[in-house]
């Protein structure tokens, strides 16, 4: 089942014509990751689907509903969870608060369901409930992103560059929780620069190239192609 597709989108910023007609789909269950350089569309791309970059045309459906209109407050209660570049957690707030923050929507029991949850991925968490956010490590900081993002128990949850700046053990860490959310059936659409793993853990993936999509395909027939080896992943 498609869960959310992209049709034709073109977004702006300013004069700045950031995706020039990007056209992709995610179907339940899957993880899908978008690969590409600094400055592809990428973000731009995730930033459309929940509303924080309006498209100026094309279409965009989540379920087959319509979101260009909607703001993001209701793209989210859709089912639609963000977790945006550079974590963007809340640093003055303790962790447990920033966990409140992301489930604003829901009931005090189902918030303390899905913080349990939550505290099974990330049990270092649970730890720093009553520390503020602003001291925790880059890691930390990230693992409390993606905890945030899941409280509201996403249909689709869209990952932007979790791995960015952590150190090679932690982002060991993070792709095996990507993986273990996959094998829960939870739908991702992953944005990472590390192509390496992101294909690794994908179902499918497509490349981005200055707002356009230039490849689509499985990640394991990306990962053998001569042309995302050489641009992507660093071998010759």
């Amino acid at each position: 089942m498609t869960l959310l597709k992209l049709e034709n989108v073109h977004t702006y910023y300013g004069h700045i014509h950031a995706l020039k007609g990007i056209s992709l789909e995610v179907n339940k269950g899957e993880v899908v990751t978008l690969i590409g350089a600094n400055g592809a569309g990428k973000s731009t791309t995730l930033r459309s689907i929940s509303g924080l970059a309006r498209p100026r045309s094309g279409k965009i459906t989540f379920e087959g509903t319509p979101l260009n209109n909607l703001p993001p407050h209701k793209i989210t209660r859709m089912g639609v969870g963000h977790v945006p570049e550079g974590r963007r957690i809340f640093p003055e707030l303790t962790v447990r608060e920033n966990l409140e923050m992301g489930a604003f929507t829901v009931s005090r029991h189902e918030m303390a369901e899905r913080m349990e949850y939550a505290f099974t991925l990330f049990p270092r968490i649970k730890e720093r409930l009553n520390q503020l956010g602003g001291t925790l490590s880059g890691g930390e900081q990230q693992m409390l992103a993606m905890a945030r993002g899941l409280l509201l128990n996403p249909r689709i949850l869209l990952l932007d560059e979790p791995s960015m700046g952590l150190a090679p053990v932690l982002v060991d860490q993070i792709f095996e929780i990507i993986q273990q959310l996959h094998a829960q059936g939870t739908t991702i659409l992953l944005v990472e620069q590390n192509a390496r793993m992101a294909l690794q853990v994908a179902d499918r993936g497509y490349i981005l190239q200055s707002g356009q999509i230039v490849m689509a395909d499985s990640a394991k027939v990306l990962q053998s192609s001569e042309v995302v080896r050489k641009a992507y992943l660093g071998e010759e």
